[in-house]
């Protein structure tokens, strides 16, 4: 949206800068995208006097002028057919920029002879076109500033440009008078009563308006017009050019211009059809698709199906709301014209516009909402201007349709601004910025004027209050503690545990991946999902059917994809929810992750080995830890199917309590993800994991042990599918206040122990708390972790 400054000064009583101004309407929430100020490039130059001007004598077209200025009298060289004694003009000195040129004047010599400067023309100082001569001036003293001449003789030439973005909820802003209602409201200024006009008509309109039904309501909600019979078109006064010319429009005639200037004045789209051209009578209706009409841009435009449109008895003559057509536009010849103001729906003027690709004037203002209210008077006000520079007599007004009724009032709770915004805001300077506004107050309701259609609620009328208040004022505040002291801990004790889950799992190595929770079916049966119960009713695609009951099908698929690209060596993981089912209480969090390839890069050392399930473990342990589980875990066989069988194993407190579960994935299941094994990987129940009991964040004393510990060797044949963790778990139970680790140091299988049988060694730490063990005490237990390992497992010490 543009506007000059002169124009905004015609609705509003303002001695504020410009700076001012354009700081005001961001603040506003009207972003200021550019300002184009004449006056800045125009600051340097001053007026002169030509006290004597020669022919140069080396060049008939060239005269030597003598020009009195500021700086006393300069020698100038001048080829301007009406330089000449006598004459005040625009003296340019060495060393100021000219606009026009794109040059930097120095004192030359032409011909020989020195020139200490230039005299411009209106296209040198890029005033206009004009370049037949240079300036000259009716009035001025020497030394006068060239811009404060042109600012008390001719305004337009130095008059600001400002250009604002309008966000789609401010079709208000599309008007100049919109614009100056908002910078009243802050306090810029006072609005002036707006011009309007009430036009009786002398006759009854020969040409009568109706609306199709098809095309009633959500097409067009009404439509008035009347002719204005004996007007003279041509070009429109000055300042009417001159206002548009600053905005980029071309003036074209009055007829035409006086629309254009309601279109930015009052953000009032108005169209004018030359009403001799016009056959018979108007009909707003939809489209059968298939019609052409040449707009007034001089395009053909095949209309399709549904489209609104204007049309006469014989085709179509207009597109409703976006742009008229060249058959019934007026021209120097017009003398009789029908003047047309409607209300369009949004839609169907964004459906036309976007179709046809025609970005009008018209069309921008149409889709985004003009004032309804207006519409009658527009009709007026325009008919007024157009018999003032045209001339003409109007008709009766004729009308289809009915002015839609946009009034709404909500009420305006003057407290909520503090809770809103946090900003202090009596009622009385609530009440007074929405009346500036033009709302209408009555008790604590606030009707809406009919222009702001963005105005839906009572949190928009706080809005508006904060808005013209500035929320540049808003002081930060600290929030207040609830309670006094170190504030509790925002996270839940589940929430807190997955934080840490995800940083201890990130020190380890691994990158944390978000896949999707939706899956294929094939992949969700791998992993015991792909029931009814987790399909989607509605899914996005057919990859995304299920939810997914494990974490592993997302990573593997993510290890596939680098694979693919060549990345063979790498460590994911993922905390997230899976679903076991379709009700709420059936999901739970997990956090899995994977390990494909090699521990590290190739190395000369020999180094490098493949991940296995000891990785994978060590992972997991380290996690669990952070976790805070208890340091004495069961692992037990009879893992889900996608694990391999003899690789894997269960982790938990117990054969029920189980807390997650690490191995190798199975072949099968690598195979239908394409994915290039082995890989290794773990999964933790997180929510399992019992919660401490002490809740304190301190931490116990600790307790170092001062007594000798000691450490004893044992040997057991056992059959060959006795798990090694059967004889730890044994020897361990025997005391546990006293036996503080069991490890296996050796697996011997074969010779002498024959079929079917294995040899386990295990080292037993004791470590004693009261007192030094004795040899008694010693072989006490070593008596005790015999008997009952042999128990446990079936087999006997080895001798």
């Amino acid at each position: 949206m543009k506007f000059t400054l002169s124009w905004l000064k015609d609705h509003l009583e303002t001695d504020a800068s410009v700076d001012e101004i354009v700081e005001a309407l961001t603040d506003l929430g009207l972003e200021v995208e550019d300002v184009s100020n004449p006056a800045e490039r125009l600051a340097d130059f001053t007026l002169g006097k030509v006290v004597h001007a020669e022919k140069h004598p080396d060049a008939d077209k060239l005269r030597v002028c003598k020009v009195a200025t500021d700086e006393g009298e300069l020698q100038i060289i001048c080829g301007a057919p009406n330089a000449r004694e006598g004459i005040t003009v625009v003296v340019c000195k060495p060393g100021m920029y000219i606009p026009g040129l794109d040059i930097t004047i120095s004192v030359g010599k032409i011909r020989g002879v020195e020139s200490y400067g230039m005299m411009a023309s209106e296209r040198e100082l890029e005033l206009s076109d004009e370049h037949d001569g240079i300036i000259e001036l009716p009035s001025g003293e020497v030394g006068d500033r060239f811009v404060d001449w042109l600012a008390q003789n001719d305004p337009s030439k130095v008059d600001t440009m400002i250009e604002i973005a309008i966000t789609p909820n401010r079709p208000d802003a599309l008007g100049v008078r919109g614009i100056a209602l908002d910078l009243a409201a802050r306090g810029l200024g006072q609005m002036k009563p707006a011009k309007t006009a009430s036009i009786e008509g002398g006759f009854e309109s020969p040409i009568s308006i109706a609306i199709d039904k098809s095309a009633a309501k959500e097409g067009c909600e009404v439509f008035a017009g009347r002719l204005i019979k004996g007007v003279k078109n041509g070009p429109s006064p000055q300042w009417l050019q001159d206002r548009l010319t600053a905005i980029g429009l071309r003036p074209i005639s009055a007829l035409v211009d006086i629309t254009n200037f309601f279109t930015f004045d009052r953000n009032r789209p108005l169209h004018v059809f030359d009403a001799d051209k016009v056959k018979g009578n108007l009909r707003v209706h939809r489209a059968a698709g298939g019609e052409t009409l040449v707009g007034l841009d001089e395009k053909e435009y095949t209309l399709n199906e549904g489209m609104v449109v204007i049309s006469d008895d014989v085709g179509v003559e207009s597109i409703g709301g976006i742009m008229g057509g060249l058959p019934t536009g007026c021209t120097a010849d017009t003398t009789n014209v029908f003047l047309e103001a409607a209300v369009w729906d949004h839609i169907q003027i964004a459906y036309t516009g976007r179709g046809l690709k025609i970005n009008s004037d018209a069309r921008y203002r149409n889709e985004r909402g003009i004032d309804p209210a207006y519409n009658m008077q527009a009709m007026d006000d325009a008919t007024q201007m157009i018999i003032d520079l045209c001339g003409g007599e109007p008709s009766n007004i004729v009308t289809a349709g009915e002015v839609p009724d946009v009034s709404r009032a909500y009420k305006l709770d003057t407290d909520r601004v503090q809770s809103l915004v946090g900003m202090e805001i009596p009622a009385e300077t609530q009440h007074a910025t929405l009346e500036a506004l033009g709302f209408t107050i009555e008790g604590d309701m606030a009707h809406v004027p009919s222009w702001r259609p963005d105005v839906r609620g009572s949190a928009d009328l706080v809005e508006e209050v904060a808005r013209i208040a500035s929320l540049t004022k808003l002081e930060g505040k600290p929030l207040p503690r609830v309670k006094a002291g170190v504030p509790e801990q925002i996270l839940s004790p589940i929430q807190k545990r997955e934080q840490i889950a995800r940083r201890t799992t990130a020190s380890l190595g691994y990158n944390e991946c978000v896949t999707y929770s939706f899956i294929d079916k094939a992949a969700a049966e791998l992993f015991g999902g792909g029931s009814d119960a987790t399909m989607l009713e509605n899914p996005i695609s057919s990859e995304m059917s299920h939810m997914r009951p494990s974490l592993l099908p997302g990573l593997l698929q993510a290890a596939a994809r680098n694979q693919a690209r060549g990345f063979m060596d790498m460590a994911l993981f993922e905390c997230g929810a899976v679903f076991h089912g379709g009700e709420p209480g059936e999901q739970e969090n997990l956090l899995t992750g994977i390990l494909v390839g090699r521990t590290v890069g190739k190395d000369i050392h020999g180094e490098s080995r493949g991940v296995d399930i000891y990785d994978a473990k060590a992972d997991m342990e380290a996690v669990m830890n952070a976790l805070g589980a208890p340091t004495k875990l069961t692992y037990n066989r009879g893992t889900n199917g996608w694990w391999h069988p003899g690789r894997s194993a269960k982790v938990g407190l117990g054969p029920k309590k189980i807390l997650g579960a690490f191995g190798e994935i199975h072949p099968k299941v690598l195979d239908a993800l394409n994915v290039k094994g082995p890989v290794v990987a773990f999964a933790i129940h997180t929510a399992e994991i019992p919660m401490p009991r002490k809740k304190s964040a301190s931490k116990g004393a600790v307790t170092m042990a001062d007594l000798q510990a000691v450490e004893r060797d044992f040997a057991f044949v056992v059959n060959a599918d006795v798990e090694a963790l059967t004889v730890v778990n044994a020897a361990a139970g025997v005391d546990k206040a006293l036996i503080e680790d069991v490890r296996v140091f050796d697996e011997f299988i074969g010779g002498a122990l024959g079929e079917g049988k294995k040899s386990l060694a295990i080292t037993v730490r004791l470590q004693p708390t009261d007192k030094t063990l004795k040899e008694a005490d010693i072989e006490a237990v070593a008596a005790k972790i015999v008997a009952k390992v042999s128990k446990a497992t079936g087999g006997t010490l080895r001798g």
